[in-house]
């Protein structure tokens, strides 16, 4: 059964962290996005829920030895909202990355909720 996700951004978070990075580096963030558009159940090593938050994830990349992540939520099960992204460098995501994340999959649903 193929599925066809829509990924939108909120903000420009993601878009100026995506222009930062080398064409090999966006090509495999085009890799996982495919993935995350179509397969159904999208392996762990490409996206996890990250623990103690509301429906937070984080979209993973690895490119040789850079690992790189991507926070998002879902809306209405098959919309992935980016918001803020980074290139990791020690074992344990930053406090200030998740924070940042959190504020912005709040702002988004508080804007989308005025819409109404």
């Amino acid at each position: 059964m193929t599925i066809e996700r829509k990924i939108i951004f909120h903000g420009q978070y993601f878009q100026n962290f995506y222009l930062e990075q080398t064409d090999h580096v966006r090509e495999k963030i085009g890799y996982v996005f495919r993935v995350i558009k179509t397969v159904e159940r999208i392996p762990g090593k490409f996206l996890k829920h990250l623990e103690g938050t509301d429906g937070l994830y984080e979209i993973r990349v690895e490119v040789s030895s850079n690992i790189y992540r991507i926070f998002c939520c879902f809306d209405k099960g098959n919309l992935v909202v980016l918001f803020n992204a980074f290139q990791k460098k020690v074992q344990k995501t930053p406090k200030q990355e998740v924070e940042l994340a959190l504020k912005l999959k709040k702002e988004y649903f508080n804007l989308k909720n005025k819409k109404k």
